[in-house]
Formats: C-alpha cells, sequence, structure tokens
C-alpha cells in the first residue's frame, strides 16, 4: 500500500526533467522525453503533468504508473492491434521500435463530457449539435451516454499549443494524414476502445473516453505508439457510483487526471496564461487516483521503486553516470 507519508515524501523526488546525452536525439513531449537511436526509440516517462495543453507540475510516481500500465495494455491488447512496444527496461523507461507518427489523434468519446476546448460538453453546453461530424440530439445532459460511441478525432499540436478537433472531412483537409491512413487508424481505435470498454467494465470502471495515437514502422506497418488506457490518455469514472451521481447532476467519481483539470476549473483557469502552481494536496489527491486506476485494472498492487530516478534510469540502460 501506497502511504500518505510516502506520497509526500516524493513531492520532491518527482522526476521533472531528463538529458541523457548517449540515448540518442532528444525530443520534449509535454510528459515524455523521447530518445531515438538507430531504429530504436526510449520514451522516458516524467513525473509530469498537463491539462490544457499546458505543463501544470508534477505528481509523484506518475511515471511509473502511466509507463507500467501502457506495457500492461500494450501487452494485454496485442490481439486487438500490435503496438511499437519491446519491453520495460526500467519503471519509468519504455524502450519501442521507432516509428513515424500520423499526424492525428484518434480521440473515441462514449459520454457528453469534458471541460476543455476540445471537450463535446464544452461545445455542446454552448449550443453546438454538430461535434466532429456527429449530429447530437438536443436535450443531453453533461456526463450523459451517448447511443454508441463516436470518434473525434484532433490535430496534434506541438507542445505549448492546442490541439484542434475535426470531422474526418476537415482533418483530411489540413493534408497531415491521408484518407488511407486515417480510415486505417479509425479502424484500430475503434477496436481498442471496444476491447478496452469491456476489459474496464469487469473491473468496475467506465472507460469513458481515450486518445490514440498511431504510427508507421520502416515496413508501412500502423501500430499503436506512445501509450493507451492509461490515466492521462483517458478518462475513467468509477462504475458503481455513476448512475446515482449522473441522477443528482453530480460529476462522476474520476480516476485519471480530471480531478486536476476540475481544480483548475474551479479557479477560473482553462489553459489561457500560464498556469497556477498546483498545491501539494491536489499532487498527493493526483498521485492516489492514478495508483487506484493501476490497482484496479491490473489487479495488482502498485509497489513504486523510491531510487533516485536519474541514476537508476542510467544504470538500468547501460548509461554512464547520470545526467
Amino acid at each position: 500500500m501506497v502511504t500518505d507519508e510516502l506520497l509526500r515524501a516524493g513531492l520532491a523526488r518527482t522526476l521533472s526533467a531528463t538529458n541523457f546525452e548517449g540515448l540518442g536525439t532528444k525530443y520534449e513531449g509535454k510528459v515524455r522525453d523521447n530518445y531515438s537511436r538507430g531504429d530504436d526509440r526510449f520514451i522516458v516517462v516524467t513525473d509530469r503533468i498537463s491539462a490544457f495543453d499546458r505543463v501544470l507540475g508534477t505528481v509523484p510516481f506518475k511515471g511509473q504508473v502511466l509507463n507500467r500500465l501502457a506495457g500492461y495494455w500494450f501487452e494485454h491488447t496485442g490481439n486487438v492491434a500490435e503496438s511499437h512496444m519491446k519491453r520495460l527496461p526500467d519503471p519509468n523507461v519504455l524502450e519501442c521500435v521507432l516509428c513515424e507518427p500520423v499526424l492525428v489523434e484518434m480521440v473515441m468519446r462514449a459520454y457528453v463530457t469534458g471541460s476543455t476546448s476540445t471537450s463535446i460538453w464544452t461545445h455542446y453546453e454552448k449550443g453546438a449539435r454538430d461535434f466532429c461530424g456527429h449530429r447530437l440530439p438536443d436535450g443531453l445532459k453533461k456526463n450523459q451516454k451517448l447511443d454508441a460511441p463516436i470518434l473525434t478525432p484532433t490535430t496534434k499540436a506541438p507542445k505549448g499549443e492546442h490541439d484542434v478537433s475535426g470531422s474526418r472531412e476537415e482533418i483530411l483537409a489540413t493534408g497531415q494524414v491521408t484518407a488511407k491512413d486515417f480510415d486505417a487508424a479509425a479502424e484500430i481505435a475503434a477496436r481498442l476502445f471496444a476491447a478496452g470498454q469491456k476489459m474496464c467494465a469487469a473491473r468496475g470502471l467506465i472507460l469513458v473516453d481515450t486518445k490514440y495515437e498511431l504510427g508507421k514502422t520502416k515496413d508501412g506497418k500502423m501500430v499503436v505508439i506512445d501509450e493507451i488506457h492509461t490515466p492521462d490518455s483517458s478518462r475513467f469514472w468509477l462504475a458503481d457510483t455513476y448512475e446515482e451521481r449522473f441522477a443528482r447532476g453530480e460529476d462522476p467519481e474520476p480516476l485519471d487526471k480530471d480531478f486536476v483539470r476540475r481544480h483548475y476549473t474551479k479557479m477560473g483557469y482553462r489553459g489561457d496564461g500560464p498556469p497556477p502552481e498546483i498545491p501539494d494536496e491536489v499532487r498527493i489527491g493526483a498521485a492516489k487516483r492514478y495508483i487506484e486506476a493501476f490497482e484496479r485494472i491490473t489487479g495488482e498492487p502498485f509497489v513504486p521503486n523510491t531510487e533516485p530516478p536519474l541514476a537508476r534510469i542510467a544504470k538500468n540502460l547501460g548509461l554512464k553516470g547520470a545526467p
């Protein structure tokens, strides 16, 4: 069991940045530091947390939770879609096949919810009834289940910029992805979402929505990259309290970074300008929810590695010294 004392001690020891010179060419994303070397990519999953397309701060052990969960899902959905994963050489590191990203994020949604600029409820609440090419009926309530899941793809914005949602036609009009690749990615996303919903339901969770990123190997095969069904890429609700809370007009209980989003939304922050600092209690609350999601999904206790992460990663990857 991860205690409050362990989480509080971890506040000062989060993995916020890396600079492993011997690991290859570095690209820094919002949460992941990607290193490319030859035909391999090493994804170092930091403890940074982002929302509203902004890096907000760090959460204790978040990187370990995300990396281990991504590895779990890649392994358990390999019969649904192939991924880029090779192995997990460290609690915070995923070694994978180097792929060329398909420049669209495939977002699957099963409920009318959300608070960001790309969320379906944000648009619906303002009166929009056409969302990413889908016609929505009048009278929907926040957090209500849709008749069937829908695909709402978004552009892949660089770090610090906002993603933009659109219909298939609008995404194709950007010229960043071909119709063939879009349709292949959409088919993979639909299969994975159905599999993820089924597996989560068996564990008392609702997989509300999620995003998938796809890439192509050097021989042209399309595979799932980045992460899958983690509390960063997905929205999870506790199933046993959903109906009661929805009937009362209350938000469902989240096990994802929506806990942090709600904190900022209550403050009136939605991504404009520099974000306020995350209070330690919110960082700890987020860590607890990430860990509970891990334990519910995998059925295993989360035991964090508390060694200094930079030195440990360097050792596990055979690098000389820590950065």
